[in-house]
C-alpha cells in the first residue's frame, strides 16, 4: 500500500503562498523556528523535523527559501529535508550549549544573501515567535542591528488552519491507526496492569501499523490523575472500579491527531456517572454546533454557560475545541474571546475536559469543518461510556 504523505510539490506551494503574505505585509523576509517538540513551522515548509537541535526556515518576499539547522544536523537535514539550500548556524545549537570551537558556521547574512535578501534596514518577520529561542533572536539582532524584527504569527495561522486534501488524508490515516491502538489497549486492560504498560501496548500498535511517531506523548491515567489536564503516565497499578483515561495518538508525515475517552474498570454509578455523562453530552453538543460560517466565540460562550447552568463552573478548565494538524494542539483555539469565523476544512480536536474533586475525564476526537456540519474522523466515541465489568 502506498504511504500516505505530503507530496514534495506541496511544500513548494506552501512557500509560494507564504511569500505572497510576506509581500502583502511589507516584510523583506520571514523566519520560522522550531524545536523537537514543536517542530511544525519549519517542517511545514521543509519536511525537516529537528532532533535535539533547533531548525528554521527563512523565506524571502520573492519566494526563495532556505533551511537553517544546528551544527550536528547538516547531513541529516540534507537527507530528510525538501529544500536545496541548507545552512548550519550556531544559533540553532542544542540546549546543552556546546561551543564547537572548530566550527566555521554560516551566518544569517549568508542565509539572507542566498535567498536574495540584501540591505541592512530590513523588515524581518518572526512567524513562530514562541519557538524563537533567545540565541536565534540575538543572532538576528547582531547580524542586522538596523532591522525591524516583528511578530507575524498570524501568517502561519492563516497558512496552516485550512487543510489541503493531502493533509486531511494524513489526519484520516492517523485516526485509523489510533482506533487500532485503542482497541488493543482496552483488550489488555485488567486490574494489576500499570498505566505505563498500557502506553507501551499503544506504542507497539501504532508503529506496527505505519505511524512515524506518537502524535503526542501518549498517556493512560487512572483515578486521581484523571483530574490532570496535562500530566504523564506512572507506574501506578490500575484497580477494579477505577476510571481510566486514554489519550492515544499517531503521527503521519507530521500530522498528529488523537482520541481521548474514559474507560471504567467496573460499573460507573452515582455522581461519578453524572460527571462523565455531562462531559460526553457537552462533547456531542459541541459537534452539533460546528459548521462553516459560525463565529467561534459563539460556540465557546454557549459551551461555558452550559457548564455554569449545570453547576459545573468550578469543574471547567477550558473548551470546547482547539486547532489540530501538525501539532495535536495548534492555533486557532476556540475560546470565548475568539472572533474568527469557522471555514471549510479547518480541523479541530473537539476536546471536552472536566475535572472533579477526585477524578476527571476527557472525550476528544478530530473533526473537519464542512459547509453544513462536520466530518468526524472517528466513530469511536459513539460507543459511549465503556464499562469493562470487572
Amino acid at each position: 500500500m502506498e504511504r500516505v504523505c505530503i507530496p514534495d510539490w506541496e511544500y513548494q506551494e506552501r512557500i509560494k503562498k507564504a511569500a505572497a503574505l510576506i509581500r502583502e505585509r511589507g516584510l523583506d523576509v520571514m523566519l520560522v523556528a522550531s524545536t523537537e517538540s514543536d517542530y511544525a513551522n519549519a517542517r511545514y515548509f521543509s519536511g525537516f523535523w529537528p532532533l535535539f537541535e533547533r531548525a528554521g526556515v527563512a523565506i524571502s518576499a520573492d519566494g526563495q527559501a532556505a533551511l537553517l539547522v544546528g551544527p550536528e544536523s547538516a547531513i541529516f537535514a540534507k537527507d530528510f529535508g525538501k529544500l536545496d539550500k541548507v545552512f548550519v548556524l550556531k544559533e540553532f545549537r542544542e540546549s546543552a550549549d556546546p561551543s564547537y570551537p572548530e566550527l566555521v558556521p554560516d551566518t544569517f547574512s549568508d542565509v539572507f544573501k542566498a535567498i536574495g535578501v540584501t540591505g541592512q534596514k530590513l523588515r524581518i518577520g518572526l512567524g513562530s515567535y514562541v519557538e524563537c529561542t533567545l540565541p536565534i533572536y540575538e543572532g538576528l539582532k547582531d547580524a542586522y542591528p538596523e532591522a525591524s524584527i516583528e511578530m507575524c504569527n498570524d501568517i502561519m495561522v492563516s497558512l496552516r488552519q485550512i487543510k489541503s486534501e493531502n493533509e486531511l488524508a494524513c489526519i484520516r490515516e492517523g485516526f485509523r491507526i489510533i482506533e487500532l491502538a485503542t482497541n488493543e489497549v482496552i483488550r489488555n486492560l485488567k486490574p494489576g496492569v500499570t498505566e505505563l504498560q498500557m502506553v507501551g501496548v499503544a506504542q507497539r500498535v501504532i508503529y506496527e501499523n505505519g505511524a512515524e511517531y506518537e502524535g503526542l506523548p501518549m498517556y493512560v491515567f487512572s483515578e486521581a490523575s484523571t483530574r490532570h489536564a496535562i500530566s504523564r503516565s506512572r507506574y501506578r497499578e490500575i484497580g477494579k472500579n477505577d476510571i481510566v483515561q486514554l489519550n492515544l495518538s499517531a503521527k503521519i508525515d507530521g500530522y498528529s491527531p488523537s482520541i481521548g475517552l474514559p474507560v471504567v474498570m467496573g460499573k460507573l454509578e452515582g455522581e461519578r456517572r453524572e460527571l462523565v455523562d455531562f462531559c460526553l453530552q457537552m462533547h456531542n453538543w459541541t459537534c452539533e454546533q460546528i459548521k462553516a460560517g459560525v463565529e467561534a466565540s459563539s460556540v465557546a460562550k454557549k459551551f461555558y454557560q452550559m457548564y455554569i447552568d449545570a453547576g459545573y463552573e468550578k469543574n471547567y478548565v477550558y473548551g470546547p475545541c482547539h486547532g489540530t494538524g501538525m501539532i495535536e494542539v495548534e492555533a486557532p483555539w476556540m475560546e470565548t474571546s475568539s472572533d474568527y469565523i469557522l471555514q471549510k476544512n479547518m480541523t479541530f480536536q473537539v476536546d471536552t475536559f472536566i475535572s472533579g474533586p477526585t477524578f476527571g475525564c476527557r472525550w476528544e476526537k478530530g473533526i473537519a469543518v464542512k459547509e453544513n456540519g462536520i466530518e468526524s474522523y472517528t466513530d469511536y466515541l459513539k460507543k459511549g461510556i465503556i464499562e469493562l465489568g470487572f
